[in-house]
Formats: C-alpha cells, sequence, structure tokens
C-alpha cells in the first residue's frame, strides 16, 4: 500500500515537474521576446534619428556656406560697389528663396539691418538685443551660432532660429553679423513624417536646453529650458547612447536614443513609450501564457488522476496478490503459500543448520460439529481458531497456514522443540479458552489436537519428512484422547 501511494506521489510530482518545466521555458521564451522588443524599438529608434540627424546636417552646411559665402562677398570691395539689386544677387545667390529659410540680413556693428536678402531696401529694424547678435559681438571665436528658437520680428512673429556669423574689420574689431533665418516649419515637417508611435516623441535640442522642436508637436514647448531635466543630463553624459526615463515634459515613461552633433550644438532625441513598445508583447504573452497556463493545469490535472489511478490500480493487485495467497475464510495463508513458506524455510534452515519446527493443528470432532451447528457456524469455528492460532505466533518469521478443511499448519523457523511445545500449548489452551459450545465433543466445547516436530534438516532430507513427521504426531494426540499436544 505505502509502496502504491508513493508511486502515485511520484507520478504526480513528475506531472507537476513537467508543467513546471514547460511553464519556466514558456516565460523564458516571453522575457525573451520582451527583450527582442526593446532591442527592436531601440534599432528603430536609432535608425529614425540617424535620417533626422543626417537631413539637418545636410541643411545646416548648406546653410553655413551660404553665410560664409555672404561674408566672403562684403570682403570684396567689386561687389560692394554694384548697385543694389545686383549686389543682392551676387551675396545671396538666390539662397533667401529657398523653402523653409525667413531671410538672410548683413547687420553693422550696432544691430542695424544694412543689407536684406529679400529687398533692395533694406527693412528697417534693429536687433542688438538678440542672442545672435550679441553672442558674435562678444566673442570673435564664436563661428557659426545657432540660436534659440525666436518670433520673427519682421515675419509677423513666425517661429525661427537663427544663424549668424561674425563680420570683422581688417584690424579685427566687430564690424556686423550675417544672419539667416530657419522657419521652424522645416524641422516640423521633418518631424511629422518620422512615425514612433502614439506616444513616441522626437526631439531637437540646443546643448544650452533650449527645446529646438519636438513632436508631438505643442507651440508652448518650443524654446522650454529643459537643462534640468534628468533625461537632459544623460544626453549630455556621452556622445550617443540609449536608456529609459520617465519625460519631464509629460510624464510619460519611455526608452530614449540620442545623440550629439559632432559639428553642431544640437542634440537628436528618438523616444518610444514603454506602453507602445510591450503593447504588441502584452498581448502575445496574455494569449500565449494563458494557453499554456490552462494546459499546465490540465497536464497537472491528469499525471495527479493517473496517479490516482496507479495507486487503486496497485492496491487492487495487492489486494488479489493476497487474495491469491490467503485463505479467504480465516485469513491465514493458504495452501499455495503455505508451499513456498516451507520451501523457503527448509533452505534457510539447510543452509544455516538451524532447528525447524512444524505444528499440525486439527480441531476435535469437526465433522459432527458442523452436522450438528451447520457449516456457517462451523465457519465461524474455523475463524475462531485461526485467530487464537495467529495471536500465539508473534515473530515475525513465524506462520501459520490453513493446511484444508479443519487442519492448520504452523512454520517455526529457528525455534527448538521445546519452544515449539510451548507454542502448541499456547494456542491448545486459547482454543479450550474459547468456550465455543460443542455437544458431540467430550470436553463440551471446540478443542484442538496437534501435532509438533522440531527437526534440522540433513543433506538429503526432504521438506514432506517433516510434514509427515507431524501429522504422525498429530496422529498420536488424536489417538490417545484428543486435545492435546503431541510431539514427534
Amino acid at each position: 500500500m505505502k509502496r502504491g501511494l508513493s508511486t502515485s506521489v511520484a507520478v504526480a510530482s513528475c506531472g507537476v515537474l513537467v508543467a513546471g518545466i514547460m511553464m519556466g521555458l514558456c516565460c523564458v521564451v516571453l522575457y525573451q521576446s520582451r527583450q527582442d522588443a526593446l532591442d527592436h524599438t531601440r534599432d528603430t529608434l536609432r535608425d529614425i534619428a540617424v535620417i533626422a540627424q543626417r537631413d539637418i546636417e545636410r541643411n545646416l552646411e548648406l546653410y553655413e556656406l551660404s553665410l560664409q559665402a555672404v561674408v566672403d562677398g562684403l570682403q570684396q570691395p567689386d561687389v560692394m560697389i554694384l548697385p543694389p539689386h545686383l549686389r543682392r544677387e551676387v551675396l545671396f545667390d538666390r539662397a533667401a528663396s529657398a523653402k523653409y529659410l525667413g531671410s538672410m540680413l548683413v547687420m553693422d556693428e550696432l544691430g542695424n539691418v544694412v543689407i536684406d536678402s529679400s529687398s533692395d531696401t533694406p527693412r528697417a529694424g534693429n536687433f542688438s538685443d538678440r542672442e545672435y547678435f550679441k553672442v558674435q559681438r562678444d566673442n570673435p571665436n564664436a563661428g557659426l551660432y545657432i540660436s534659440d528658437p525666436y518670433l520673427s520680428r519682421l515675419r509677423n512673429s513666425a517661429p525661427s532660429i537663427g544663424l549668424s556669423r561674425r563680420l570683422s574689420h581688417r584690424d579685427g574689431s566687430f564690424a556686423g553679423i550675417v544672419l539667416l533665418a530657419v522657419n521652424i516649419a522645416y524641422f516640423h515637417d521633418l518631424f511629422a513624417g518620422l512615425t514612433l508611435g502614439p506616444h513616441g516623441s522626437l526631439s531637437l535640442i540646443g546643448k544650452d536646453g533650449a527645446m529646438l522642436m519636438r513632436q508631438p508637436y505643442d507651440p508652448s514647448v518650443i524654446g522650454r529650458n529643459i537643462k534640468n531635466a534628468a533625461t537632459f543630463r544623460r544626453f549630455m553624459s556621452a556622445p550617443e547612447g540609449s536608456f529609459s526615463e520617465t519625460a519631464s515634459i509629460d510624464g510619460v515613461r519611455r526608452l530614449y536614443w540620442f545623440a550629439n552633433f559632432p559639428r553642431a550644438p544640437l542634440i537628436i532625441m528618438a523616444a518610444a513609450s514603454e506602453e507602445d513598445i510591450y503593447a504588441p508583447w502584452r498581448r502575445r504573452a496574455l494569449t500565449i501564457g494563458s494557453l499554456m497556463a490552462m494546459f499546465g493545469a490540465a497536464f497537472i490535472a491528469l499525471s495527479v488522476m493517473l496517479g490516482m489511478q496507479l495507486r487503486r490500480r496497485m492496491r487492487a493487485e495487492s489486494e488479489l496478490q493476497m487474495l491469491a495467497r490467503t485463505d479467504g475464510l480465516t485469513g491465514l495463508n493458504n495452501r499455495r503459500s503455505l508451499g513456498e513458506i516451507l520451501d523457503q524455510e527448509w533452505r534457510r534452515a539447510k543452509r544455516s543448520q538451524s532447528v525447524l519446527s512444524l505444528l499440525f493443528v486439527d480441531i476435535d470432532r469437526f465433522k459432527g460439529y458442523n452436522d450438528t451447528y451447520g457449516h456457517q457456524a462451523g465457519d465461524d469455528t474455523l475463524a475462531a481458531v485461526a485467530r487464537c492460532i495467529a495471536d500465539n505466533i508473534r515473530r515475525p518469521a513465524d506462520s501459520a497456514a490453513r493446511y484444508g478443511g479443519e487442519e492448520f499448519i504452523v512454520v517455526l523457523p529457528d525455534t527448538s522443540a521445546a519452544g515449539a511445545s510451548l507454542i502448541a500449548e499456547k494456542i491448545r489452551s486459547a482454543i479450550c479458552a474459547c468456550r465455543i459450545e460443542h455437544a458431540g465433543s467430550e470436553f463440551g466445547c471446540v478443542t484442538a489436537s496437534i501435532g509438533a516436530v522440531s527437526r534440522e534438516p540433513q543433506i538429503d532430507d526432504d521438506v514432506t519428512t517433516v510434514i509427515k513427521a507431524a501429522d504422525e504426531a498429530l496422529y498420536n494426540a488424536k489417538a490417545t484422547g484428543r486435545n492435546k499436544v503431541s510431539t514427534a
């Protein structure tokens, strides 16, 4: 029974283990899929940022060449003596008519417009208060300066950024600036063509922290300074890289990829929200995980059912095996089992040269008892006698069997003649003590006669000789008055 229980538990445990391994592997695969989604998004962000960066760098290079061409032209006397309309054609070379360019202006050292790309007569205005003017005035080595976004005074407050270069006299003193205004619409249109999901973000940021453009577009964000944001500190920590952080502008947690422009004070940043990144993965994980959980639960349930079925089968087999070896009426070993026990104990006694004792028990006048009291009472008596026998053999090696009818045999390995006689007497006394009425017996109750034999097996001996000797001792007990123990 214990073996059947342990086997069923082992089967159920193996089922749980296998299901656990399968679900564990599923979790590993889903986790790897999650990482793949993250890596794929990071690659996509890098590609989008590189596309935007290259487009901006190419245009900035063209704008810088246009500014330098104006600076060089202003230093040529033969250009400056030309009529205004020809001078404008030579200096600006129609660059100012390009899309997204607001205007190109030449300003003197006081910030007044002296040459205007859009008109022979310069538009009136002083821009000495603009940062793009003050930087060039105060720093001879400023080079190309890219300003923060501002609202143009000459173009109905159109949002723009200014690119400026310094003009110097021959002695190196400040002579003014050349300004090229770029409409913010350029960056807006460029970013609008690059999609990053419903909650994605694409930004161009100055290295001073000023937001030049951000997609999704919000006019109130343009020009905002984010130099104190955690994301900006990460942008400034390396030439390029990737990280996850919560945006200071809208509080959305995103995966960022950024790059610092190598030849301009700008940072390009592409970001995708973690919600958008993992949304397809979550749907897939929920479907696969649910199916795997259902499959695992079903597998465990089947394993448990199989273990229970196996336990019931082993119990049934054990019961059948016990029935095959046990007498159904008395619960003692049957004659078939007795043959196996005798053969085994006889060979053991031969090997160890020990004594083997047998008791042959027979109920006195049992036929008359059956005739008087009926077969049911006879069966009850047989069961009672069997209990008396079983109660008086205590050692694990001792065994008893129903030999047939009202006859029983008790096998007592490694038991001397004196010990066998003592056990036989206990059995006889216990049967008498039951006081089962037997009117046909001279003792008035059911009694038993017992033949006992003890022998150390010899090489040529056979177990049948011992049984025969015990039978002869029983015959002697019957012949000499019954209800007694007779020793061969």
